[in-house]
Order: C-alpha cells, then sequence, then structure tokens
C-alpha cells in the first residue's frame, strides 16, 4: 500500500510538469466544449481527436485523452441546466432539477454546485484507485455472467424508486426502452435481428440520438406549443451559495461519490447508470421527496458526484483488468494499444511511471477544471439572455451536428428527431421519459448476461442463486423494490410530473 502512495506521489510530481499540464488543460478545456455541444459526448470527441495523439508522446496523449472523458462530464452539465438538452447520456438526470432551478433564477447556484461535487466526487475516485487498487481488482475477477445480471437487476429496481406512484407508467416506459435496444447484430450469435434489411440498423439504434430526441428535442416542441419566449421564468440570481444550500448539499455529495464509486468499478454500468442511481437514493433517502422535480439542489449535487466519481473510478478495471467499462474507456484502451502498450494485470509492473503519472493528472485536471468552470458560470449563465427564438435555432443546430458527428450518418440526425416526435407524444400522455433512458443503457449487458447465464446452466434459472455475490445482488433488488412500494406517508413525486416540469 506505501508502495503504491509513493508511486502515486511520484506520478503527481510528473504530472505537474510544464508539458503534461499543458496536455491536461488543452483536455479539460476541449472536454468542457464537447460536454457543451448536446449530442457529442465522450465518446465522439475522443474518437475525433484520437488520431491526433498518432505522433505525442504515450503519456500526453494518455493524459489529454483522459481530461477530455472527464473533462465531457463537466460540459455536458452547463446545457443541462441552462437549456434541459443534455450535452450527454450522464447529465440526463441533472437536467430534472438543474433545469427547474434556472428557471428558477438560480442557474449560477445549480453550476456551481455541479462543478463542487464533479469536483469532490472526481478527486475521491481518483484517491480510492491508488488505495483500491489491489482489493478491488481482486474483487473484479469473481464478477461472471450470473453476478452481472444480479447486479443490472439492482439498476433495473431502482425504476420503482424513480416512478413514485406512476409504476405502471414506468414499467410501460422501461419496456418501450428495453425494445429500443432490440435492434441490431444478436449478441451471442451474431445474427441481424429487427433491422428490415437496412445496413443502417446493423449497430442499432443510437443512444445518443434517441435521448437527445426524447429529452432535448421534444423539450423545443414543448417550449414552442407553450410559445415561450425565454427559458428564464424568473430573475436571475447570484452564483453563490447559501450555507443552507451548502449544508443541503453535503451529504448527497458524500453519498453520490461513494455510489458513483462503486459503480464506475463494474465494467458496463457507466455515468448514466450512476447518476440515476445517486438521484433515485435521493429520492428516497430526503425528507422533502415533494421538492424533487421543482429544482431541489440535491437532485443535482449528488448525480453530478457520482457521474463523475464513476468517470474517474472507471479506469480501474482497464488499468488492473485490461477490460474497458464503457466505449468512452475503450477508446481509451485503444490510445494504450496504438502506443505499444496493453493494458491489464502487468500494466502497472511494466509501466508503472506512466500508469501513475496518468492517475496523478486526474487530480491535476479535476482541479483545473473547478478553476475553469466556477469563474465561467457567469458567461455559461448569459445563454439565458438568448431570446429564445434565437436560442431555439442554436440548440437545432448544435444537436443536429452532434447526432451526425457520431458517425457521420444522417440516419442518426433521422432518429433524433424521430425520438424527437415519440418524446413529445410520450409526455403529453404523461409517460414519463427517465426509465427508458436507463433501460436503454442497461438493456444490451442485461440481455448478454442473462442469456451467456443460461448457456452456461443450460436454462437453469438457479445458477443466479448459487453465487454468493448474485444472491446478495438479488437480494438487494427484491429488497429495493418492496421498500419502494411501502408507504412512506410522505408525498412523492412522480417522473411524469417531473416530466412535464422539465
Amino acid at each position: 500500500m506505501m508502495d503504491q502512495v509513493a508511486q502515486f506521489g511520484m506520478g503527481l510530481l510528473a504530472a505537474l510538469q510544464p508539458a503534461n499540464l499543458l496536455y491536461a488543460l488543452l483536455g479539460c478545456v476541449i472536454g468542457t466544449l464537447v460536454g457543451v455541444l448536446p449530442g457529442v459526448g465522450p465518446v465522439a470527441g475522443i474518437a475525433i481527436l484520437l488520431p491526433i495523439t498518432f505522433g505525442m508522446d504515450p503519456g500526453g496523449a494518455l493524459i489529454m485523452l483522459a481530461a477530455i472523458y472527464y473533462g465531457t462530464m463537466y460540459g455536458g452539465t452547463i446545457t443541462s441546466v441552462l437549456m434541459n438538452v443534455p450535452g450527454e447520456s450522464a447529465s440526463v438526470v441533472t437536467a430534472i432539477d438543474g433545469y427547474q432551478m434556472a428557471r428558477k433564477g438560480k442557474a449560477g447556484q445549480a453550476l456551481s454546485i455541479a462543478a463542487l461535487a464533479s469536483f469532490f466526487g472526481g478527486c475521491v475516485a481518483t484517491l480510492g484507485i491508488v488505495f483500491l487498487a489491489g482489493p478491488l481488482s481482486k474483487l473484479g475477477l469473481l464478477f461472471g455472467p450470473p453476478e452481472f445480471f444480479a447486479l443490472i437487476l439492482v439498476g433495473f429496481s431502482l425504476l420503482v424508486g424513480l416512478a413514485g406512484n406512476s409504476v405502471l407508467k414506468a414499467l410501460l416506459s422501461a419496456v418501450f426502452g428495453l425494445a429500443l435496444t432490440l435492434p441490431g447484430l444478436d449478441p451471442m450469435v451474431g445474427m441481424p435481428r429487427l433491422t428490415f434489411g437496412q445496413l443502417s440498423l446493423m449497430d442499432g439504434l443510437g443512444f445518443v440520438p434517441v435521448l437527445m430526441g426524447l429529452f432535448g428535442i421534444s423539450e423545443i416542441l414543448l417550449n414552442v406549443e407553450a410559445s415561450r419566449k425565454t427559458l428564464v421564468l424568473t430573475p436571475m440570481t447570484s452564483m453563490w451559495l447559501s450555507k443552507e444550500e451548502l449544508r443541503r448539499s453535503t451529504a448527497p455529495v458524500l453519498r453520490g461519490t461513494a455510489l458513483g464509486f462503486l459503480i464506475g468499478l463494474i465494467p458496463g454500468l457507466g455515468s448514466a447508470t450512476s447518476s440515476f442511481a445517486a438521484y433515485a437514493l435521493e429520492r428516497r433517502v430526503t425528507k422533502r421527496p415533494e421538492l424533487f422535480g421543482k429544482g431541489a439542489i440535491e437532485g443535482v449535487a449528488s448525480p453530478e458526484a457520482a457521474n463523475n466519481a464513476t468517470a474517474n473510478a472507471s479506469l480501474l478495471p482497464l488499468l488492473a483488468l485490461g477490460i474497458p467499462g464503457s466505449a468512452s474507456v475503450a477508446l481509451l484502451m485503444g490510445a494504450f494499444l496504438m502506443n505499444g502498450i496493453t493494458p491489464g494485470p502487468f500494466l502497472l509492473r511494466d509501466h508503472a511511471e506512466l500508469v501513475w503519472t496518468l492517475v496523478a493528472s486526474m487530480i491535476v485536471g479535476n482541479v483545473i477544471l473547478l478553476v475553469l468552470n466556477l469563474p465561467l458560470v457567469g458567461l455559461w449563465i448569459k445563454v439565458l439572455d438568448i431570446p429564445y427564438a434565437i436560442l431555439f435555432g442554436l440548440i437545432i443546430v448544435f444537436a443536429t451536428i452532434g447526432s451526425y458527428a457520431i458517425n457521420n450518418s444522417m440516419v442518426d440526425v433521422a432518429v433524433m428527431y424521430l425520438f424527437g416526435a415519440i418524446g413529445y407524444a410520450l409526455r403529453k400522455v404523461d409517460i414519463p421519459l427517465a426509465p427508458i433512458a436507463l433501460t436503454l443503457v442497461l438493456g444490451p449487458q442485461f440481455e448478454q448476461s442473462l442469456r451467456q447465464s443460461l448457456v452456461l446452466s443450460n436454462g437453469d434459472i438457479a445458477i443466479f442463486f448459487r453465487g454468493p455475490i448474485s444472491i446478495t445482488l438479488v437480494v438487494l433488488a427484491v429488497v429495493s423494490i418492496v421498500l419502494s412500494a411501502i408507504p412512506t406517508g410522505r408525498s412523492v413525486k412522480t417522473i411524469k410530473e417531473q416530466d412535464s416540469e422539465v
């Protein structure tokens, strides 16, 4: 343990070298801009910029690409709060209460707590890598298909907590989200299914275009229908947080950080999952659930801490096991391989200096992001002064460019607009959208782990009750559903009401 701390210290000194500081700064600035642009996200940002790192020093290239990755988590919050258009999937939950705070003139406070929570979550998760790399990497080796299935089942059980009093509508929404994951190649046999002969559907429906349409375009349509002139309903106030707001945010930030870090250690779940889980947890433990969906600062603080903690912690399975936990981390793995470095159990032995410099640069990068974001909050708030007629056009342009840039495909643009219409229709009939996003994120891994488990057991479902990890997780899922179904005597706000207000 002390040896790892000493190596981290050496890595920190290397990360503070002028060249590495410049790479971290460039990555943070680019990542924030990528996050601000609706629909682009870390995957597209890293993919587009990966070729420019060919001739760079391996350490500098990885530092810059990693900074783009976690910097995007900051930037995605900006459009979620100011425009209700998530820059990337992890910011979908932030839009629920963050946008409501902006409409009440508290955009500054929303962005400030988001920056502080993200900074704390990212730094704590990075330190967690230093202290827990050994034991947690061994734990990750124990997860097989049954354990993954049980873990995702826990994620699905959160739908009940998110649904409030609209459990039936939330389940319908969740099933719709699962159905959206079916088109494409069968994950087990590789045969096309539900593609209707269209090559554009061979890779399935793009996650980002679907969410951009459901949440962003549908919001624009609702605003146009309401003939809104601006996005601000009350005068803007200061960006400074009051003592009461800091007090209310402290515990949610701590809970979100812990939850986000744990979720980040499990490959395949990602920041979007941790954001949903953190939000559901806060709604469950709060004494004032009626504030959620109306601009509760806890609904911004906890998901933001969680998504950045997950983003940083998700690098641990890559570094220790060679397992990329998400598409973004898979691209980072490509950068390793491109430089002749193979992530896995021998990475710390063969390239210890590079690894610890990269880990230490994540602390430096989070400091840079905090310094960049807090002073610039006032600049981002100015976006709210733009007349809605102009902002409408800008959102459409950015969303269209973002959807197209993912695969350079007009099909993704068409998908975005199609689901914009679907999202608008669902909101009009009070069907919640949040469960769609959650099952869309977890659906492919859920199906794959389920089918792999059943193949291993020749169709015997008892395989999910043979291992201690899978049994524990299944019990947790059941307990979560039961607790959510028990009346608490408190007024619980449903997602349908949140969706109608967001």
